[in-house]
């Protein structure tokens, strides 16, 4: 019963990172409604697809997609304060990854999947939906992009759930391996903690703008400036 709260609570709050995405993009209902059921169980889905799960488990039960939409629809109503609170959806995003990176490598080894599978699937369950929202989002993914740690606290958790549950305690391993994802990822977020990159001057400049900031393809360029303006004086001409 504590499992079914602790995922569909994990669900949740990454359905909400997935609403605001959508309402920060200018999405409509449905459009939001999307990116919160992608995020949401993007990552299970995939798990599912990749251990036989056939069809996966978030098809096959109607509350996951269900909450998904519901979180969409008051996230579109309270737009306003949805947005202002982000800070906090992140924090509630860190704490469901760390929780997705370990559940995930559970149900991958009670499916019969080796350990080394299962930390490959548990990290899987917890960065999936967020690749795919911000691929459908046309930003960079956050887990590939100059952000705070975001993919190495999901491998920690799910690696010390594996190691902690070959010792005999599978609960020990989830507990143990979705508090260390979540406090790596939340020092993190506080201590602008990441991974090394390479020299500034070969990073393109486009890599630095802030999340949905339009890129230098979709700025318009002087010269189509000027024949949008021609354009307009020819159509006004008599």
């Amino acid at each position: 019963m504590l499992q079914h709260v602790v995922d569909y609570a994990g669900i949740a709050v990454l359905a909400a990172s997935g609403s605001v995405v959508g309402i920060r993009k200018g999405f409509d209902l449905f459009g939001i409604a999307t990116m919160a059921v992608l995020t949401g169980v993007g990552g299970g889905v995939l798990r599912d697809v990749l251990i036989d799960v056939d069809p996966p488990t978030s098809l096959q039960r109607w509350p996951d997609i269900t909450l998904c939409v519901l979180v969409s629809v008051i996230a579109t109503v309270f737009a306003r304060t949805v947005v202002k609170l982000t800070q906090l959806v992140v924090v509630l995003d860190a704490v469901g990854m760390g929780f997705f990176a370990t559940s995930g490598a559970a149900i991958s080894v009670d499916h019969g999947a080796s350990w080394f599978a299962a930390a490959v699937l548990g990290v899987v369950s917890a960065v999936a939906g967020s690749v795919i929202r911000d691929v459908v989002a046309r930003d960079v993914p956050m887990v590939m992009g100059p952000d705070d740690m975001y993919a190495a606290p999901a491998i920690l958790g799910s690696v010390l759930y594996v190691l902690i549950d070959h010792a005999g305690s599978q609960w020990l391993g989830v507990v143990v391996g979705s508090l260390v994802a979540t406090l790596l990822r939340l020092a993190a977020i506080t201590f602008h903690w990441r991974l090394p990159t390479a020299p500034r001057e070969l990073i393109a400049h486009e890599h630095h703008l802030p999340r949905g900031a339009p890129r230098a393809e979709d700025t318009p360029q002087p010269e189509d400036t000027r024949a949008a303006a021609r354009a307009r004086v020819d159509a006004d001409a008599p």
